[in-house]
């Protein structure tokens, strides 16, 4: 049960969303994504955010929530009592992450700020089983016009994590043994570049770019989208997300890839 929480917790908060923005002076938006086959192969994927932004004179402050959820047939070989190779068909969770964040900026002048931020993520395919990083650094946007944004940030942080199990490779009567690891800190540098632009009024283009970098590993992440609005509420979207942690356990890969194509709610200002 705990497991559907925040995918339920992100769609009954969208209605909650709106009437903050329009009572609080927040704008933000709502996202989701879902597929599902049947038939010869059986699946199923959710994926959804919710995102707020607030800005006036002297601050600007934004919060997201994502999760991220998927289900897949999976044959697995196994030899009947003839010898005979055969397969049999599980349907399993291969996907389950969540994640939330949040900024909040004051503005020396029209360009610099400083800024602090807060990121966690909850991970049940990748290489730690969750990583939490607060960070204070220096903003500036390099650009800002009709067409174009790009803004940078860099700053000093400190991540907790802890590092997934993993199996072997030592054998305990006859099976693997399962490895422990206790949380972990470390001091990290983090840096963000930020990127949008308007082709014209309904078309878009967005890129952001995620570094969080220590002794024991980098993580990258970065989000590229292409949005396309129907109505002024509606947008179509398609996005591509790739993450990288540089030092992971044996047997788990260093790149995570994730296409989405998603229908977007705008609201508030």
């Amino acid at each position: 049960m705990k497991k559907h929480l925040l995918p339920i917790a992100l769609l009954a908060a969208l209605p909650f969303g709106a009437m903050a923005a329009e009572d609080g002076g927040w704008s933000g938006s709502g996202e989701v994504g879902f597929a599902a086959a049947r038939g010869n192969a059986k699946s199923e994927n959710l994926n959804a955010k919710l995102q707020f932004a607030k800005e006036d004179e002297n601050w600007k402050h934004n919060f997201y929530l994502t999760a991220l959820r998927a289900k897949g047939e999976v044959k697995t070989p196994y030899i009947n009592a003839n010898g005979d190779i055969g397969f049999r068909k599980a349907y399993e969770l291969n996907a389950n992450r969540y994640e939330t964040g949040l900024s909040s900026a004051y503005k020396l002048d029209e360009r610099s700020y400083i800024v602090g931020a807060l990121r966690y993520e909850n991970d049940d395919f990748s290489p730690f089983d969750y990583q939490a990083v607060i960070s204070l650094g220096y903003g500036y946007t390099l650009l800002k016009n009709q067409s174009d944004e790009l803004s940078f940030e860099v700053g000093p942080g400190y991540k907790r994590y802890k590092p997934v199990d993993v199996l072997g490779p030592e054998i305990v009567d006859g099976r693997e043994v399962r490895h422990s690891f206790d949380s972990e800190g470390e001091i990290v540098g983090r840096g963000l570049i930020a990127y949008k632009h308007s082709f014209n009024d309904t078309t878009s283009f967005v890129n952001t770019l995620l570094i969080e970098s220590g002794s024991d590993n980098t993580f990258i992440q970065n989000d590229a989208g292409l949005q396309v609005a129907i109505n002024k509420s509606f947008a179509l979207k398609v996005g591509y997300q790739i993450r990288h942690n540089s030092e992971v356990a044996p047997g788990i890969k260093k790149n995570d890839q994730l296409m989405t194509t998603n229908l977007v709610y705008n609201f508030g200002s």
